[in-house]
């Protein structure tokens, strides 16, 4: 909230109550403790009055949180969670307006979270129930995970804000301890595996093997991809040194997140925690924040300055959430052609699509028209906000004729209000509001209704069905005056009478 008490006014009425009655205190209690006035505390809880700046940061320090836990980028997460789940067309009813959505999250947090999670189990309920019906889907339905793993192992790092500070404490510890140097990082975790855990690092053969790295327990040989470059092979070795010696801890994190349904889950989990905790081992928190900082965000310097690749300094940036040293607060995904998203973390209130594919008007598709090359966007979302976009593909594999290779696009995007800090701006119209492409969360839930890239027709509004007319825009919509929606600021008057 590095501007929410300064810049606008904030009406936390639900998270203060919910503080308050935690800490077991009324509100005269409440009162006191936060030296104002019992008819000021319970205007606060009423929504009649805002925070100010004063009583913020004392409410910071007696209930002992951050400031940031007021700003309203959960709130607006959770509102296009249950924009989503209201837009589903099992609910058969349409598509509530954005300001009442706002204020049903804003006054009952947990009703709308409640719905959301309900939502969520019908739509696991209904694909079980649909594998079971489908040809060769037999089987026993408690055979069946209650959700997907990969699915809810990315919704528990966005939960999170992608920041595990206990992660970022230990390998900061671990690379003070072992003299870490950015480049000359695999031998000094070679010989901490096997001084440590008896665990000697062998090159496997050449070969057309899938391992990148594979731990043989019975004789103690991790076995290393002869494929990988320096980077990769010090981030494979700092990832098996987290699941050797920081079990307890990733045991922990992984049994505390109520997101993770079953001991896939969990097990996942367990890995993703530990490739975060390899990527702090080689970007040590402090330094690699203070060197983004310097480079403003140029991320093929920090890439060369590191020594790891540029989807790992991507997935890093996104992590810089530390309290009193935080980063831009980033969104990151990766995609591949086809759309699908096999990464996505945020630590703002980007809400990434969970139903159907996503906006094709976003830089991160265009990348793949210009392989290799770094693109910038500066993107509006449906409900006005705007954000500043880095993309580019990678390649992954590659090594013969013959071998498999991967493409993929990176894009990491902050709120606009943040991109001046980011070399990629620089010669960006960022103020101007036709630099901005409108895109959306994907075009089962789009509420906008002049996009000519449109593949299916938008949440709510009823279609506007003329056999002798023909418009650029796929699915026009009727107003609720009865116009009919026909592109970016123009309006056919056709389907009602005039005077």
């Amino acid at each position: 909230m590095a501007r929410g008490a300064a810049d606008r006014k904030v009406y936390a009425h639900a998270k203060l109550r919910r503080l308050r009655r935690e800490h077991g205190m009324n509100q005269v209690e409440m009162a006191r403790a936060l030296g104002i006035s019992t008819s000021y505390a319970n205007q606060i809880e009423q929504s009649r009055r805002p925070l100010t700046a004063t009583v913020l940061l004392r409410i910071a320090e007696v209930f002992g949180v951050d400031p940031e836990f007021f700003s309203e980028a959960d709130q607006d997460r959770l509102a296009a969670e249950l924009r989503a789940a209201l837009a589903d067309e099992a609910c058969g009813a349409p598509s509530p307006d954005p300001r009442e959505l706002a204020e049903a999250v804003r006054d009952h947090p947990e009703l709308a979270r409640a719905l959301v999670a309900l939502h969520r189990r019908y739509r696991d309920t209904a694909e079980q129930a649909a594998a079971l019906a489908s040809p060769g889907g037999g089987g026993a339905p408690a055979l069946l995970p209650p959700g997907e793993p990969h699915d809810e192992v990315r919704d528990f790092f966005y939960t999170h804000h992608n920041h595990f500070e206990p992660l970022d404490d230990a390998a900061e510890r671990g690379a003070e301890e072992m003299a870490l140097r950015p480049g000359r990082i695999a031998d000094p975790l070679a010989a901490r595996l096997a001084e440590r855990h008896g665990v000697r690092v062998i090159q496997a053969a050449p070969g057309r093997s899938a391992d990148a790295r594979r731990l043989d327990p019975a004789t103690g040989l991790l076995f290393l991809s002869p494929w990988l470059s320096d980077g990769q092979r010090a981030f494979q070795l700092a990832t098996q040194l987290a699941l050797l010696e920081h079990t307890a801890l990733l045991d922990r994190l992984a049994r505390s997140a109520t997101e993770l349904t079953s001991p896939e889950s969990a097990a996942l989990a367990r890995i993703g925690l530990a490739n975060y905790f390899a990527g702090a081992l080689l970007m040590p928190y402090t330094a690699f924040h203070t060197a983004a900082e310097e480079v403003r965000y140029d991320i093929e310097l920090l890439s060369a300055r590191f020594g790891v690749g540029f989807e790992t300094v991507c997935h890093r940036l996104s992590t810089l959430q530390r309290t009193g040293r935080r980063g831009v607060p980033f969104s990151f995904l990766r995609v591949d052609r086809a759309g699908n998203i096999s990464k996505r973390q945020s630590a703002t209130d980007f809400h990434f699509s969970r139903l159907g594919g996503t906006c094709p008007l976003w830089t991160v598709y265009e990348a793949f028209s210009a392989p290799g090359r770094i693109l910038t966007q500066v993107a509006e979302m449906p409900d006005g906000k705007r954000y500043f976009w880095v993309a580019r593909t990678i390649t992954r594999g590659g090594f013969g004729h013959h071998a498999p290779r991967a493409e993929f696009a990176v894009a990491l995007g902050c709120e606009l209000r943040h991109a001046h800090r980011l070399v990629y701006a620089e010669g960006v119209a960022l103020d101007d509001p036709r630099a901005a492409t409108p895109i959306g969360l994907g075009c089962r839930i789009c509420e906008r209704r002049d996009c000519a890239q449109r593949a299916r027709p938008p949440a709510g509004g009823r279609l506007a069905i003329d056999p002798d007319r023909r418009t650029y825009v796929p699915y026009p919509v009727q107003t609720r005056e009865g116009d009919t929606v026909l592109a970016q600021g123009h309006v056919s008057r056709t389907l009602r009478c005039e005077p």
